[in-house]
């Protein structure tokens, strides 16, 4: 496979304010020279997030791309569920990335959907083949599983119950991904599972991010990043020489694409595609 026709994807999130939905129009536009695959939109919890998510997706869809709406159990009966996947179907959505999603704060029941393999399960009992279903995958464990076995029991379960592929949470060790799918692999899971990307260009929000997701920032990315204090331009370039390597370390060890985290961003993800000679 020539570098060009290397498989990407992209993930954006609902933007909040009209502001914001210009921004990311003209984001997607400058990302679209990539050719993803798809671009996904995520799903806020409880469904906070809805009419946002729909709507960039039905953007999505109106530019001439496939896009994935994120969609999770928190907070979903199956009547509304019924309702949202009918909605999503009628918009011409093609593929979902199936989600548990995590409780709001102050939020008490969790809807009559406990984990993402009842969704799945539900979604292929109701819509057949219709949608291409993504689920996560957490090559660093999930940060509530029990413990790294049940994890991985879990992610063989959401497969089991009809997923397509897996994205995983973003990481940057790329023995804890290659670990990941030689384990789902000895499970029987033969499906494909993309590394999720997620570029630097923050310190303090990727602190932020992973400490509330359980993704790890090895200790030497760490410090090298907190040394460079304020100096964004420094954490920048740092940056994208990591992700960079990381990326390369997957493709040559046979990751099947790479999903990106945009953060509704384009730079960075533009120029490490660039790097990898994918544009």
């Amino acid at each position: 496979m020539s570098p060009q026709q290397f498989p990407l994807s992209i993930e954006f999130f609902p933007p909040k304010t009209p502001e914001g939905v210009e921004k990311l129009r003209a984001v997607r536009q400058q990302l679209y020279a990539l050719k993803p695959e798809f671009c996904s939109v995520t799903y806020g919890a409880g469904g906070s997030t809805q009419e946002g998510t729909f709507a960039a997706v039905k953007e999505i869809l109106a530019e001439g791309r496939d896009a994935a709406s994120h969609i999770s159990c928190i907070g979903a009966t199956q009547a509304t569920m019924r309702e949202n996947l009918a909605a999503l179907k009628a918009m011409g959505v093609k593929r979902l990335v199936t989600l548990r999603g995590d409780l709001p704060s102050g939020y008490g029941a969790g809807g009559e959907f406990h984990y993402a393999s009842d969704l799945v399960a539900f979604i292929r009992a109701e819509m057949g083949d219709h949608f291409h279903i993504e689920v996560a995958a957490y090559p660093e464990v999930h940060p509530q599983a029990r413990s790294p076995e049940a994890d991985l029991q879990a992610f063989v379960a959401k497969v089991k119950a009809g997923a397509d592929s897996a994205i995983t949470q973003y990481f940057y060790n790329a023995d804890a991904y290659f670990r990941f799918v030689e384990d789902a692999d000895a499970l029987g899971v033969t499906v494909p599972i993309v590394p999720g990307i997620m570029p630097i260009t923050s310190s303090t929000q990727l602190m932020r991010f992973s400490d509330a997701c359980g993704a790890e920032i090895p200790r030497w990315v760490r410090l090298r990043l907190q040394a460079y204090g304020d100096d964004t331009a420094s954490i920048k370039a740092f940056g994208l020489d990591v992700v960079t390597a990381l990326c390369e370390q997957l493709r040559a060890g046979g990751a099947p694409a790479l999903h990106f985290y945009s953060m509704n961003q384009s730079a960075a993800t533009l120029e490490i595609t660039q790097r990898l000679g994918l544009i």
